[in-house]
Protein backbone atom coordinates (compact mmCIF):
# COMPACT_ATOMS: atom_id res chain seq x y z
CA UNK A 1 0.00 0.00 0.00
CA UNK A 2 3.11 2.82 -0.46
CA UNK A 3 2.20 3.68 -4.06
CA UNK A 4 -1.02 4.96 -1.97
CA UNK A 5 0.46 7.00 0.48
CA UNK A 6 2.32 9.06 -1.54
CA UNK A 7 -1.39 9.81 -3.27
CA UNK A 8 -3.37 10.23 -0.02
CA UNK A 9 -0.88 12.84 0.82
CA UNK A 10 -1.47 14.31 -2.33
CA UNK A 11 -4.72 14.45 -2.09
CA UNK A 12 -4.55 15.72 1.50
CA UNK A 13 -3.00 18.38 0.53
CA UNK A 14 -5.45 19.21 -2.09
CA UNK A 15 -8.11 19.03 0.21
CA UNK A 16 -6.55 21.06 2.48
CA UNK A 17 -5.83 23.82 -0.15
CA UNK A 18 -9.16 23.62 -1.11
CA UNK A 19 -11.14 24.66 2.04
CA UNK A 20 -8.21 26.93 2.43
CA UNK A 21 -9.14 29.44 -1.16
CA UNK A 22 -12.71 28.77 -1.43
CA UNK A 23 -12.79 25.99 -4.03
CA UNK A 24 -14.06 23.18 -3.68
CA UNK A 25 -12.65 19.53 -3.12
CA UNK A 26 -13.33 17.04 -5.54
CA UNK A 27 -14.16 13.93 -4.12
CA UNK A 28 -14.20 10.64 -6.47
CA UNK A 29 -17.55 8.32 -5.19
CA UNK A 30 -16.93 4.44 -6.33
CA UNK A 31 -20.34 3.32 -6.41
CA UNK A 32 -21.31 -0.72 -6.49
CA UNK A 33 -23.47 -0.63 -9.69
CA UNK A 34 -24.63 0.97 -12.66
CA UNK A 35 -26.77 4.12 -12.49
CA UNK A 36 -30.43 2.95 -11.42
CA UNK A 37 -33.01 4.24 -9.22
CA UNK A 38 -30.92 3.35 -5.93
CA UNK A 39 -27.92 5.70 -7.35
CA UNK A 40 -30.90 8.54 -6.94
CA UNK A 41 -29.89 9.64 -3.57
CA UNK A 42 -26.30 10.66 -4.67
CA UNK A 43 -27.00 12.49 -7.70
CA UNK A 44 -29.96 14.30 -5.55
CA UNK A 45 -26.90 15.42 -3.27
CA UNK A 46 -24.86 16.82 -6.04
CA UNK A 47 -27.92 18.87 -7.89
CA UNK A 48 -29.90 19.77 -4.75
CA UNK A 49 -26.38 21.22 -3.33
CA UNK A 50 -25.78 19.20 -0.49
CA UNK A 51 -22.11 18.15 -1.71
CA UNK A 52 -21.47 21.96 -2.51
CA UNK A 53 -22.52 23.16 1.25
CA UNK A 54 -19.96 20.44 2.60
CA UNK A 55 -17.50 22.47 0.04
CA UNK A 56 -17.43 19.62 -2.29
CA UNK A 57 -17.25 18.96 -5.56
CA UNK A 58 -18.24 14.90 -5.67
CA UNK A 59 -18.07 12.89 -9.13
CA UNK A 60 -19.65 9.10 -9.06
CA UNK A 61 -18.37 6.74 -11.29
CA UNK A 62 -20.59 3.47 -12.05
CA UNK A 63 -19.57 -0.19 -10.71
CA UNK A 64 -19.80 -3.66 -11.66
CA UNK A 65 -20.92 -5.22 -8.12
CA UNK A 66 -21.05 -4.89 -4.21
CA UNK A 67 -17.51 -5.98 -3.90
CA UNK A 68 -16.24 -3.75 -6.99
CA UNK A 69 -15.25 -0.25 -4.62
CA UNK A 70 -13.42 -2.33 -2.27
CA UNK A 71 -9.94 -2.74 -4.33
CA UNK A 72 -10.53 0.69 -5.29
CA UNK A 73 -10.67 2.27 -2.30
CA UNK A 74 -8.21 0.04 -0.59
CA UNK A 75 -5.72 0.96 -3.26
CA UNK A 76 -6.51 4.62 -3.09
CA UNK A 77 -8.40 4.60 -6.66
CA UNK A 78 -10.89 6.43 -4.99
CA UNK A 79 -11.14 7.77 -1.43
CA UNK A 80 -14.78 7.10 -0.36
CA UNK A 81 -16.97 4.28 -1.99
CA UNK A 82 -19.83 1.87 -1.58
CA UNK A 83 -20.11 -1.74 -1.00
CA UNK A 84 -21.16 -4.82 0.62
CA UNK A 85 -19.71 -4.84 4.32
CA UNK A 86 -19.68 -8.46 4.42
CA UNK A 87 -17.44 -8.39 1.60
CA UNK A 88 -15.49 -6.29 3.56
CA UNK A 89 -14.68 -8.07 6.46
CA UNK A 90 -13.09 -11.02 4.10
CA UNK A 91 -11.04 -8.61 2.18
CA UNK A 92 -9.90 -7.37 5.47
CA UNK A 93 -9.06 -10.34 6.69
CA UNK A 94 -7.17 -11.51 3.56
CA UNK A 95 -5.19 -7.75 3.45
CA UNK A 96 -5.02 -6.76 7.00
CA UNK A 97 -3.36 -3.80 6.20
CA UNK A 98 -5.37 -2.73 3.84
CA UNK A 99 -6.17 1.04 5.18
CA UNK A 100 -10.19 0.25 4.07
CA UNK A 101 -13.37 0.70 6.60
CA UNK A 102 -16.76 1.15 6.64
CA UNK A 103 -18.09 4.65 7.90
CA UNK A 104 -22.08 4.77 7.30
CA UNK A 105 -24.70 1.91 7.15
CA UNK A 106 -26.75 2.55 3.98
CA UNK A 107 -28.55 -1.02 4.04
CA UNK A 108 -30.04 -1.78 7.26
CA UNK A 109 -31.33 -4.57 5.83
CA UNK A 110 -29.06 -6.21 3.22
CA UNK A 111 -30.89 -6.84 -0.40
CA UNK A 112 -29.20 -9.73 -0.55
CA UNK A 113 -32.03 -12.57 -2.48
CA UNK A 114 -32.15 -15.84 -4.36
CA UNK A 115 -35.10 -14.62 -6.93
CA UNK A 116 -36.93 -17.83 -8.66
CA UNK A 117 -40.17 -18.51 -10.48
CA UNK A 118 -43.22 -20.06 -9.14
CA UNK A 119 -43.64 -21.67 -12.73
CA UNK A 120 -40.27 -23.41 -12.42
CA UNK A 121 -40.70 -24.93 -8.87
CA UNK A 122 -39.19 -22.29 -6.85
CA UNK A 123 -41.47 -20.85 -3.60
CA UNK A 124 -39.13 -21.60 -0.77
CA UNK A 125 -35.68 -22.07 0.03
CA UNK A 126 -35.76 -25.57 -0.08
CA UNK A 127 -36.85 -25.92 -3.16
CA UNK A 128 -34.06 -24.65 -4.85
CA UNK A 129 -32.41 -28.22 -4.26
CA UNK A 130 -31.73 -30.33 -7.68
CA UNK A 131 -32.06 -26.67 -9.27
CA UNK A 132 -30.00 -24.88 -11.40
CA UNK A 133 -28.80 -21.47 -9.50
CA UNK A 134 -27.49 -18.76 -11.47
CA UNK A 135 -25.08 -16.63 -9.89
CA UNK A 136 -22.68 -13.98 -10.63
CA UNK A 137 -19.14 -14.74 -8.94
CA UNK A 138 -18.73 -10.87 -7.55
CA UNK A 139 -22.27 -10.59 -7.05
CA UNK A 140 -22.68 -9.51 -3.47
CA UNK A 141 -25.53 -11.91 -3.01
CA UNK A 142 -24.09 -15.13 -4.65
CA UNK A 143 -21.62 -14.12 -1.73
CA UNK A 144 -23.92 -14.74 1.43
CA UNK A 145 -25.51 -17.53 -0.80
CA UNK A 146 -23.44 -20.31 1.66
CA UNK A 147 -24.75 -18.57 4.87
CA UNK A 148 -28.33 -18.74 3.58
CA UNK A 149 -28.00 -22.16 2.70
CA UNK A 150 -26.19 -22.90 6.08
CA UNK A 151 -28.86 -21.32 8.02
CA UNK A 152 -31.62 -22.79 5.89
CA UNK A 153 -30.29 -26.58 6.25
CA UNK A 154 -30.28 -26.83 2.27
CA UNK A 155 -27.82 -29.73 0.66
CA UNK A 156 -25.17 -27.70 -1.18
CA UNK A 157 -24.30 -30.34 -3.37
CA UNK A 158 -27.86 -30.85 -4.76
CA UNK A 159 -27.61 -27.49 -5.82
CA UNK A 160 -26.51 -26.56 -9.68
CA UNK A 161 -23.97 -23.53 -9.65
CA UNK A 162 -24.26 -22.00 -12.95
CA UNK A 163 -21.88 -18.46 -13.13
CA UNK A 164 -23.63 -16.03 -15.53
CA UNK A 165 -22.61 -12.55 -16.18
CA UNK A 166 -24.67 -9.81 -14.84
CA UNK A 167 -26.18 -8.69 -18.00
CA UNK A 168 -26.96 -12.23 -19.05
CA UNK A 169 -28.52 -13.29 -15.34
CA UNK A 170 -32.26 -12.25 -15.50
CA UNK A 171 -32.63 -13.17 -19.12
CA UNK A 172 -31.69 -16.60 -18.88
CA UNK A 173 -34.31 -16.71 -15.46
CA UNK A 174 -36.58 -15.23 -17.82
CA UNK A 175 -36.01 -17.90 -20.65
CA UNK A 176 -36.08 -20.20 -17.88
CA UNK A 177 -32.31 -21.53 -19.05
CA UNK A 178 -31.62 -21.12 -14.35
CA UNK A 179 -34.92 -21.74 -12.32
CA UNK A 180 -33.29 -18.84 -9.79
CA UNK A 181 -30.74 -16.68 -9.53
CA UNK A 182 -29.28 -14.50 -6.58
CA UNK A 183 -28.93 -10.89 -6.38
CA UNK A 184 -30.25 -7.70 -5.00
CA UNK A 185 -33.81 -8.00 -4.59
CA UNK A 186 -34.81 -4.64 -5.99
CA UNK A 187 -32.63 -4.95 -8.88
CA UNK A 188 -33.61 -8.57 -10.11
CA UNK A 189 -37.08 -8.17 -9.54
CA UNK A 190 -37.82 -5.23 -11.44
CA UNK A 191 -35.50 -6.27 -14.21
CA UNK A 192 -37.85 -9.48 -14.66
CA UNK A 193 -41.07 -7.44 -14.60
CA UNK A 194 -39.07 -5.47 -17.49
CA UNK A 195 -37.98 -8.63 -19.39
CA UNK A 196 -42.10 -9.73 -19.30
CA UNK A 197 -42.33 -11.94 -16.34
CA UNK A 198 -45.39 -12.01 -14.52
CA UNK A 199 -44.84 -10.70 -11.27
CA UNK A 200 -47.25 -13.11 -9.50
CA UNK A 201 -44.48 -15.91 -11.10
CA UNK A 202 -41.66 -14.34 -9.54
CA UNK A 203 -40.44 -15.44 -5.79
CA UNK A 204 -38.22 -13.01 -3.84
CA UNK A 205 -36.23 -15.13 -1.07
CA UNK A 206 -34.72 -11.92 0.52
CA UNK A 207 -32.14 -13.40 2.49
CA UNK A 208 -32.49 -11.22 5.87
CA UNK A 209 -35.77 -12.67 5.95
CA UNK A 210 -34.53 -16.41 6.06
CA UNK A 211 -32.42 -16.07 9.14
CA UNK A 212 -29.32 -13.81 7.87
CA UNK A 213 -28.33 -10.81 10.83
CA UNK A 214 -25.83 -9.29 8.14
CA UNK A 215 -25.64 -5.81 7.21
CA UNK A 216 -25.93 -5.13 3.59
CA UNK A 217 -23.78 -1.76 2.11
CA UNK A 218 -21.87 0.74 3.37
CA UNK A 219 -19.84 4.01 2.28
CA UNK A 220 -16.25 3.21 2.85
CA UNK A 221 -13.45 5.34 2.93
CA UNK A 222 -9.60 4.84 2.70
CA UNK A 223 -8.58 5.47 6.41
CA UNK A 224 -5.13 7.01 5.46
CA UNK A 225 -7.42 9.66 3.45
CA UNK A 226 -9.91 10.13 6.20
CA UNK A 227 -7.50 10.12 9.04
CA UNK A 228 -5.99 13.33 6.97
CA UNK A 229 -9.73 14.65 5.90
CA UNK A 230 -11.95 13.71 8.79
CA UNK A 231 -13.87 17.13 7.57
CA UNK A 232 -13.99 16.01 4.29
CA UNK A 233 -15.41 12.59 5.19
CA UNK A 234 -18.36 14.06 7.93
CA UNK A 235 -19.23 16.38 5.39
CA UNK A 236 -19.71 13.48 2.72
CA UNK A 237 -21.68 11.51 4.38
CA UNK A 238 -24.19 14.51 6.10
CA UNK A 239 -24.40 15.05 2.34
CA UNK A 240 -25.27 11.67 1.39
CA UNK A 241 -27.68 11.84 4.20
CA UNK A 242 -29.24 14.44 2.96
CA UNK A 243 -29.77 13.29 -0.52
CA UNK A 244 -31.45 10.19 0.62
CA UNK A 245 -33.86 12.38 3.04
CA UNK A 246 -34.72 14.05 -0.38
CA UNK A 247 -35.28 10.88 -2.05
CA UNK A 248 -37.47 9.59 1.04
CA UNK A 249 -39.66 12.82 1.00
CA UNK A 250 -40.49 12.92 -2.98
CA UNK A 251 -38.77 9.83 -4.91
CA UNK A 252 -39.74 11.09 -8.08
CA UNK A 253 -38.39 14.79 -7.71
CA UNK A 254 -34.70 12.80 -7.66
CA UNK A 255 -35.26 10.78 -10.79
CA UNK A 256 -34.11 13.81 -12.93
CA UNK A 257 -30.93 13.85 -11.17
CA UNK A 258 -30.34 9.90 -12.12
CA UNK A 259 -32.42 10.54 -16.03
CA UNK A 260 -29.51 13.20 -16.51
CA UNK A 261 -27.17 10.37 -16.24
CA UNK A 262 -28.55 7.57 -17.36
CA UNK A 263 -30.84 8.76 -19.86
CA UNK A 264 -31.38 5.12 -21.28
CA UNK A 265 -33.70 4.54 -18.05
CA UNK A 266 -36.89 4.10 -17.29
CA UNK A 267 -38.07 6.63 -15.14
CA UNK A 268 -41.21 5.01 -13.92
CA UNK A 269 -39.33 1.95 -13.23
CA UNK A 270 -36.42 3.34 -11.68
CA UNK A 271 -38.43 5.34 -9.17
CA UNK A 272 -40.26 1.91 -8.12
CA UNK A 273 -37.00 0.07 -8.18
CA UNK A 274 -35.80 3.36 -5.52
CA UNK A 275 -39.03 2.61 -3.47
CA UNK A 276 -38.55 -0.85 -2.97
CA UNK A 277 -34.88 0.06 -1.56
CA UNK A 278 -36.25 2.54 1.17
CA UNK A 279 -38.86 0.44 2.40
CA UNK A 280 -36.88 -2.60 2.64
CA UNK A 281 -33.62 -1.38 2.76
CA UNK A 282 -32.93 1.66 4.07
CA UNK A 283 -35.68 2.87 6.35
CA UNK A 284 -35.73 0.11 8.62
CA UNK A 285 -37.40 0.07 12.30
CA UNK A 286 -34.06 0.77 13.40
CA UNK A 287 -32.83 3.50 11.32
CA UNK A 288 -36.42 5.18 12.43
CA UNK A 289 -35.23 5.14 15.96
CA UNK A 290 -31.27 5.33 15.66
CA UNK A 291 -30.92 7.31 12.41
CA UNK A 292 -29.11 6.67 9.42
CA UNK A 293 -25.75 5.24 9.34
CA UNK A 294 -25.46 3.48 12.73
CA UNK A 295 -24.92 -0.05 13.41
CA UNK A 296 -26.15 -2.02 16.50
CA UNK A 297 -22.60 -3.32 18.00
CA UNK A 298 -24.78 -7.14 18.69
CA UNK A 299 -25.44 -7.25 15.59
CA UNK A 300 -22.14 -6.84 13.75
CA UNK A 301 -20.79 -9.22 16.19
CA UNK A 302 -23.53 -11.80 15.25
CA UNK A 303 -23.12 -11.30 11.72
CA UNK A 304 -19.14 -11.73 12.25
CA UNK A 305 -20.40 -15.19 14.02
CA UNK A 306 -21.91 -16.29 11.10
CA UNK A 307 -19.46 -15.08 8.14
CA UNK A 308 -17.54 -18.07 10.27
CA UNK A 309 -20.04 -20.58 9.69
CA UNK A 310 -18.87 -20.70 5.84
CA UNK A 311 -15.68 -18.81 6.13
CA UNK A 312 -12.38 -19.44 7.69
CA UNK A 313 -11.08 -16.57 9.31
CA UNK A 314 -7.46 -16.19 8.93
CA UNK A 315 -6.94 -13.60 11.38
CA UNK A 316 -9.26 -13.26 14.96
CA UNK A 317 -12.14 -11.01 13.70
CA UNK A 318 -11.70 -7.61 14.98
CA UNK A 319 -15.39 -5.75 14.42
CA UNK A 320 -13.57 -1.87 15.18
CA UNK A 321 -11.63 -2.66 11.83
CA UNK A 322 -14.47 -3.12 9.84
CA UNK A 323 -16.86 0.22 11.25
CA UNK A 324 -16.19 3.51 12.96
CA UNK A 325 -19.18 5.84 13.73
CA UNK A 326 -16.28 8.74 14.38
CA UNK A 327 -17.64 10.53 11.10
CA UNK A 328 -21.23 10.31 11.57
CA UNK A 329 -23.26 12.99 14.29
CA UNK A 330 -24.08 11.00 17.60
CA UNK A 331 -27.19 9.36 16.97
CA UNK A 332 -26.91 9.27 13.21
CA UNK A 333 -28.50 10.91 10.65
CA UNK A 334 -32.48 11.60 11.42
CA UNK A 335 -34.38 10.88 8.03
CA UNK A 336 -38.18 12.11 9.35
Amino acid sequence: MKHYTQFAAALALTATGAFADGHATEVPFALDWKFEGPAAPYFAAIDNGHFESAGLSVEITAGSGSLDAIPKVATGAFPIGFADINSLIRFLDQNPDAPVTAVMMVYDKPPFAVIGRASLGVSEPSDLEGKILGAPPPDGAWAQFPIFAAENGLDSDSITVEPVGFPTREPMLAEGNVAAITGFSFSSYLNLVRLGVPEDDITTLLMADYGLDLYGNAIIVNTDFAADNADVVSGFLEAVAMGWKDAIADPAAVMPALIDRNPAADAGLEQRRLQLAIDANVLTDHVMANGMGTIDPARLDAAIEQIKMVYEFQNEPDASLYFTDAYLPEGGFPLN
